[in-house]
């Protein structure tokens, strides 16, 4: 019985160290997303850095990318820039690759 415990409980430390892991790299990424964005936009400085907390806040709205994507749509789409939605998720993608392998290796 107490190996089977053990395991279980391995399981769950697993299971809350992947969550983790993937909250931090969705706030990494949404924020390079962000400063990626604000590039796009012809914001710098203290504007851009504004533009990427905005994109982090906006993750909060439901579960999953949709929000951020939506963000970053509406505003593309506001100033005239031309991003197709297809270079806006693989950008998001290309991201959270970096942003999973910043935090494993730090």
């Amino acid at each position: 019985m107490s190996s089977m415990k053990d395991r279980e409980e391995g399981f769950e430390r697993k299971f809350v160290f992947d969550e983790e892991l993937r909250f931090k790299a969705s706030a990494r990424r949404n924020r390079a997303l962000g400063l990626w964005a604000a590039e796009k936009l012809g914001k710098t400085g203290a504007d851009a850095e504004t533009y990427a907390k905005e994109v982090v806040v906006s993750d909060i709205e439901e579960a999953g990318d949709h929000d951020v994507f939506r963000k970053i749509r509406k505003d593309f789409d506001a100033a005239g820039v031309n991003q197709s939605d297809h270079q806006i998720r693989r950008t998001m993608d290309e991201l959270m690759a970096q942003a999973i392998e910043q935090i494993k290796n730090a």
